[in-house]
């Protein structure tokens, strides 16, 4: 699994080609290479995504427990440490929901540290909103 997630890195490096690219604010209309990666990409996080959102919504809500949607995802920005460099951090907002119903507990900004071994870390969580869960 880790050398399939390295792999799966270094050719999103080096399909890509970016050093820090800000997200677009429109919403795709179609299939592109760029945008399959990042779904891959968020496919392969989302793991670890769970995992910190979980640790981190178990503190503040106790009602509910978060789920992501991959394709909710928005990227905001993606850096590496310098050209062809395998140090990277990607920067998204994500809305976590209850998973039952789908419904919207929280919006949060995330930054992930991913680096060769592979190593996925969470480097900077910042909750931005709470969203009120509807009464049962």
């Amino acid at each position: 699994m880790k050398k399939i997630l390295l792999v799966f890195i270094f050719s999103l490096v080096l399909v890509t080609s970016f050093q820090t690219i800000p997200a677009s604010t429109a919403e795709p209309t179609q299939d592109s290479n760029e945008l399959r990666l990042q779904d891959m990409l968020m496919l392969l996080l989302t793991p670890y995504i769970e995992e910190d959102l979980t640790n981190y919504y178990s503190k503040v809500r106790e009602d509910v427990s978060p789920h992501i949607t991959p394709w909710k995802i928005e990227v905001i920005e993606t850096k590496r440490n310098h050209f062809r460099g395998f140090n990277m951090q990607i920067t998204f907002e994500i809305e976590p929901t209850d998973g039952g119903q789908w419904i919207p507990i929280g919006k949060d900004r995330m930054t992930y540290e991913i680096s060769s071994g592979p190593d996925v870390k969470l480097i900077h969580h910042t909750h931005l909103k709470t969203y009120k869960y509807p009464p049962e």
